[in-house]
């Protein structure tokens, strides 16, 4: 079933995986179902307080996604999900996977504004999300969101005090039913494998995020050859501690543990106490996470009281670490760092275990898949030499083929040719490995979150009496970076940053898109073309900010 939308994978490339088996021919439904086949009786999944064996999980999978159908959510419909780190989301995943529902994937930090530009952008028939999570409250943004889409109607609520028109989640799992009429619908939704199974949601560079599909084919790709890349197994125990909203966590977390038939704890907390905690209870093995979770984690109090003994390997992603804290982890825990790159849109390249310390510390290792083509391209979109610098861009069975319905940033985002520009400077060396140097997309990363400095200028200078604004990132110890904004206002007004911060507030801005500082200046330096210059801005930021250190 092909979705309105999406890129097809041209049919002499898609021949050519397929024939190699460079996919694997299954949907994400198989793979759960396999998994359980293989290993009924083994502990499957850990969270929300509850245990359970994946011959468990398949009744209640198998269970709730005929409930979904019954509900009146069909194959091929999309839904969003968006759940934080509880057992809940392993459970509504797998089963839109065996309904056949195309899954928009989204974090409990998108807010209402972001969320109907996707939802407009999807058509959802149906949303699953908390009722509350921590001190949000969520129905206030289901309203909003609903109000631009007429056909999201199935809002499917966990927790407690669900309004009549939502649906319940904990009474979706009480569903009983006939196990032939189960398995017959079953069946007849399950998708062919080269059909859209979710849609991640870019961190755009210059606006609201993008739709990245993935298929079943080539999102399984991904997830086969990443696992096999640093050793997932059986036998692991996989903590999910970074958000699985994202696609690092889902990728490396959940769906690989399934493909292998491991274990999965979800971890609702990123403070390193709880962690270290979950380490030492559950003999967690391998976990994934952002170096401002890994920051955390290696500098909590007391850390040494702690049986973390069982943690082999760590894979973190979605931001730059540093080579002292791949050192500081491997010495005071004693597991493996894998320093790993990785996109929605499919490029993935990560170090291995057994690779030489200046690998893990020095690059992002080398692509996962030895099938996808990784080059790096000049100005004018030719390969440069192993070892010159050039934009990153990548081909091949584990590469997505287009944004959804979005031509435009389709033409720029590929060569005439069909690799994929990353946006990201990139030098390769003569054993493969990759080191990313700079970016040439005009993005902040906080916390491993894409932030457009785009976005936050314009919504900045829709304030009445801002003239001008400019987001740059500067560094932060935790987080990596943070956004600052340079504003210039209208002659003779009196604002300061509370003002600006009350105004995005008012106009929906999420709280990434909110600067930690802000410079009111009188004129912003400008290039030789004209525009405003960010590199003086960087510069400038940078000796007002050693000037303060030095002060402190």
């Amino acid at each position: 079933m092909t979705l309105e939308g999406f890129t097809p994978y041209k049919p002499e490339a898609a021949q050519l995986y397929e024939k190699k088996r460079w996919w694997l021919g299954l949907t994400m439904g198989d793979v759960f179902d396999k998994a359980s086949d293989l290993y009924p009786n083994k502990e499957a999944l850990v969270g929300s307080g509850k245990r359970y064996t994946y011959g468990q999980l398949r009744r209640i999978v198998d269970r709730l996604a005929y409930r979904f159908h019954k509900e009146g959510l069909n194959k091929g419909d999309t839904v969003l999900l968006q759940l934080p780190n509880w057992s809940e989301f392993y459970l509504a995943y797998f089963a839109a996977q065996k309904a056949g529902l195309v899954v928009v994937l989204l974090t409990v930090n998108h807010n209402a504004r972001e969320i109907s530009h996707l939802a407009n952008l999807t058509r959802p028939k149906g949303w699953i999300l908390p009722a509350v999570y921590r001190k949000t409250d969520f129905l206030k943004e289901v309203r909003q969101v609903q109000q631009t889409n007429p056909d999201l109607k199935k809002v499917i609520l966990v927790g407690d005090n669900v309004p009549e028109d939502c649906l319940s989640f904990e009474e979706l799992l009480k569903t009983e039913g006939d196990e032939d009429e189960i398995r017959k619908i079953l069946e007849a939704s399950r998708p062919d494998p080269g059909d859209v199974l979710q849609i991640l949601p870019s961190g755009g560079t210059t606006g609201l995020p993008k739709g990245a599909p993935r298929t079943h084919n080539d999102y399984l790709c991904n997830v086969e050859y990443k696992s096999l890349a640093w050793d997932l197994n059986v036998n692991d125990i996989c903590g999910v501690v970074s958000t699985v909203g994202h696609n690092l966590a889902l990728l490396v977390c959940v769906t690989a543990p399934v493909l292998h038939g491991a274990k999965v704890v979800m971890i609702d907390s990123t403070y390193g106490e709880d962690f270290c905690k979950a380490v030492e209870e559950e003999k967690i093995t391998a976990t994934c996470a952002v170096p401002t979770i890994v920051s955390r984690l290696v500098n909590t109090p007391n850390i040494e009281k702690y049986d973390l003994s069982s943690l082999e390997k760590m894979y973190v992603g979605a931001a730059h670490s540093a080579p002292e804290l791949v050192k500081s982890i491997e010495s005071k825990l004693g597991c493996r760092y894998v320093n790993a790159f990785g996109m929605v849109e499919g490029p993935c390249c990560q170090s291995r275990p057994d690779d030489p310390e200046e690998v893990t510390l020095n690059t992002i290792g080398r692509p996962i898949c030895p099938y996808d083509d990784f080059r790096t391209l000049d100005v004018d979109g030719k390969p440069t030499p192993r070892g010159v610098e050039g934009e990153l861009a990548a081909k091949g069975p584990g590469i997505f083929t287009g944004y959804f319905k979005n031509p435009q940033a389709n033409e720029t985002a590929f060569t005439p040719d069909g690799y994929f520009r990353t946006g990201d400077l990139a030098v390769i060396d003569h054993n493969g490995n990759v080191k990313i140097t700079g970016r040439i997309k005009d993005v902040i990363i906080r916390g491993g979150e894409n932030i457009a400095a785009q976005e936050v200028e314009e919504l900045i200078s829709s304030h009445p009496l801002v003239v001008h604004a400019s987001a740059i990132g500067i560094p932060h110890v935790d987080l990596g970076e943070e956004v600052c904004a340079f504003v210039t206002v209208v002659e003779g007004a009196q604002i300061g940053a509370q003002d600006i911060l009350t105004h995005l507030e008012a106009v929906g801005a999420s709280k990434l898109l909110r600067p930690a500082r802000i410079e009111f200046v009188d004129h912003m330096p400008l290039t030789a073309a004209g525009k405003i210059d960010k590199k003086a801005q960087r510069n400038e930021m940078q000796e007002k900010l050693k000037a303060e250190q030095g002060m402190s």
